[in-house]
């Protein structure tokens, strides 16, 4: 074989490994890509490092935030089970020299290197003899270093070597960093659960507080009501009685949506006629009806429409449409129920000669708190809960509602459901 084909076997092969560097750095992108589960990747980075670079031993070390010193995340070598538990001061390291001067270094010969930090080897019995060290950062920020210890055999290390090791270290990187975002994440997620906890709570102790003192106020209105006699105190004691049914049905309100968002809102099943619970809802809501001069439309089938449900809460579902289409309808409009089965479903609809919804605001009105007027212009009352309510109701018996709206004409919301609920069924 001449030295020109001696030449070119040697290129051949030069391109071999290099190929399979880039294979393996490949794999490992993928791996990472695949996981962001911290410490097995750097695990699997820093054994890349010590097969890629021929080298005994790797470790990456990140910055402690609380004392600014270099601790070990990932450790290969014999010894790394000793190695581990150690810190390595930035001031007088060669990792920490990467850091500072932000650029990697290749120390062939450490023990005439100043910078060396020799505590570690004392203390774990290895011997050091030559370390490449990069920095690794997140964000243009550095972050902690990656390092490689003793080139096997009497080889020397090369800066192919530390091209190598800058290319993990980048793989690194990007592993501590979608890290340290899902670990961002779940902080904020655990925030909000707590936020909701909370928030579940103050609900139902204000509840609490509050239905007792509200049903006192209620029983003497009603009590003085019927004892007035003028027409003026009368008048008082209306807007008295109004005042705290309305705060009464805001508190109804919120416990309904806590006791969804909380699981607890369990469907207490019988079988009853749909007319029947449409004829009691709308008595409910006739005196409100009448004070507006609303005139209301039944249409409803003569042969009974029996379903399997929970009628406290389908109840309440059409409670809230009545209420609002009664409350968004002029003087001397109408309100109108009709109700119907087919197939293997029941429907119900509630419709109104009101004000309409803007067609841009169709897609949200059934959002929690949200209301179609801005909250300090508004004229009509309320928390913005009503429709929101009935979505959560209504999907608890796997139903559905439909709106259908032309503004300054009037809505109409059909709900339809399964006659039949399985037995033990939850939102």
């Amino acid at each position: 074989m001449d030295a020109r084909e001696a030449m070119y076997k040697e290129r051949i092969k030069e391109m071999q490994r290099r190929i399979s560097t880039l294979e393996r750095v490949l794999r490992l992108t993928q791996v990472i890509n695949s996981t962001l589960d911290l410490d097995p990747l750097l695990d699997i980075i820093v054994q890349a490092v010590t097969e890629l670079t021929e080298t005994e031993s790797a470790s990456i070390m990140l910055i402690d935030e609380r004392t600014g010193d270099l601790r070990f995340q990932a450790v290969t070598g014999q010894k790394s089970a000793e190695v581990k538990p150690f810190t390595v001061p930035v001031e007088g390291s060669i990792a920490g020299a990467a850091i500072t001067e932000d650029r990697p270094l290749l120390i062939r010969d450490v023990q005439n290197d100043p910078r060396w930090y020799q505590h570690v080897d004392k203390a774990s019995g290895f011997t050091t003899r030559s370390i490449m060290a990069v920095p690794m950062k997140v964000r243009g920020e550095v972050v902690g270093v990656v390092e490689a210890i003793n080139k096997r055999g009497d080889a020397e290390m090369t800066w192919e070597d530390v091209e190598i090791l800058s290319t993990l270290a980048s793989q690194a990187a990007i592993a501590i960093h979608n890290a340290r975002l899902l670990a961002a994440l779940q902080r904020a997620y655990d925030e909000l659960n707590e936020l909701d906890r909370m928030k579940s709570n103050f609900i139902a102790i204000a509840a609490h507080e509050l239905r007792t003192p509200l049903s006192v106020i209620l029983g003497y209105a009603m009590f003085l009501k019927n004892e007035a006699s003028g027409p003026e105190e009368q008048e008082q004691l209306d807007a008295v009685l109004q005042s705290a049914m309305r705060l009464r049905s805001l508190i109804n309100d919120m416990i309904n949506l806590r006791e969804v968002d909380a699981g607890e809102a369990m469907l207490e099943l019988e079988s009853f006629a749909l007319q029947d619970m449409i004829d009691e809802a709308v008595e409910e809501v006739r005196p409100l009806a009448e004070a507006k001069e609303h005139q209301i439309v039944l249409s409803l089938p003569e042969q009974p429409i029996i379903v399997t449900a929970d009628r406290g809460k389908l109840s309440i579902a059409l409670g809230n449409l009545l209420h609002n289409a009664i409350k968004f309808t002029p003087q001397g409009g109408q309100v109108g129920v009709r109700a119907g089965r087919y197939s293997d479903k029941a429907w119900f609809m509630v419709w109104d000669t009101g004000i309409g919804i803007p067609p841009k605001e169709v897609d949200r009105i059934f959002d929690r708190f949200y209301q179609v007027e801005p909250s300090l212009t508004r004229h009509y009352e309320g928390m913005g809960l009503g429709l929101a309510i009935v979505k959560e109701m209504i999907e608890l018996h796997h139903g559905h509602v439909r709106v259908d709206s032309r503004e300054g004409k009037g809505s109409a919301f059909t709900v339809t459901i399964p006659l039949w609920q399985q037995q033990g069924d939850r939102g």
